[in-house]
């Protein structure tokens, strides 16, 4: 290897902080979007009902059972000590899944809240995009404690969010046009084994579009780093200030003292 071809310190800088910010993203992204562990916890209550129901077509006890299950996954995080906000959001989509179903006496409308909320969801992502602020940016700043920073301080990621935001809400939309036509056509079994198909895939293809459009974004900018660093400069200054009018009234008493002595 010659000399040109030895990586220079600031090469491998580069690449070091590259890897940082790959990292630093896949880490907002598990902890916005729960992990594995948070696709279980959405996944389980809804397989739970269509299975039970497909088995023996009984509306309570497939009801009874997804919400049960959806119960145990908060207790397990309860006692755990563990984040909660992924698994609530399952009991709540649960339990109105079953309210729905119980009130109509209809087993498909247990799946009529989440295919609202996933429509909602879209329509969110697109309208908050189009409007300048999307809604994955509003989502991750807080996790990469950039909070709005990147609105008008870093044009690059909010190219990188507005791109994600797209993807997000154009994914979800093709979501609800395959699920809606079944909710009207297929039965209870049918639609349920094609939405529960459809829980994870669309999700890990819009996680990974999200990566690579920040992974190739500039660094956020911690406005909490700079928050911090403002208020030590004020003490700091503070403390500067305080000493020298100490030290200057040390200096007028020594000078009142040798007026007195002359």
């Amino acid at each position: 290897m010659t000399s040109l071809d030895k990586p220079t310190a600031d090469t491998v800088d580069a690449e070091d902080t590259e890897q940082d910010v790959r990292a630093v993203t896949e880490a907002a992204l598990f902890e916005a979007f729960g992990g594995l562990r948070g696709m279980i916890e959405t996944v389980l209550p809804g397989l739970l009902f269509v299975s039970i129901f497909t088995i023996n077509k009984n509306l309570h006890w497939s009801a009874i059972a997804a919400l049960a299950v959806a119960l145990a996954l908060v207790v397990v995080r309860l006692v755990m000590r563990d984040t909660v906000k992924h698994a609530f959001s399952g009991v709540f989509g649960v339990a109105f899944g079953v309210v729905f179903a119980m009130m109509t006496n209809n087993a498909k409308n247990f799946y009529l809240p989440g295919m609202l909320y996933t429509l909602g969801l879209a329509l969110a992502y697109i309208i908050t995009t189009l409007a300048g602020v999307p809604l994955i940016g509003l989502i991750l700043g807080p996790v990469f404690k950039e909070n709005l920073s990147w609105r008008t301080r870093n044009p690059g990621r909010k190219k990188a969010y507005t791109k994600a935001s797209w993807a997000w809400g154009l994914i979800l939309l093709a979501k609800c046009a395959i699920l809606f036509p079944l909710y009207w056509w297929a039965n209870t079994a049918q639609l349920g084994w094609v939405l529960v198909a459809l829980k994870i895939p669309p999700f890990l293809l819009a996680v990974w579009l999200t990566w690579v459009f920040l992974a190739k974004a500039p660094a956020p900018i911690d406005v909490f780093a700079e928050m911090e660093a403002e208020e030590q400069a004020e003490k700091a200054e503070k403390e500067r200030k305080a000493a020298a009018e100490a030290s200057g009234e040390g200096q007028d008493a020594t000078a009142g003292r040798h007026r007195r002595d002359g």
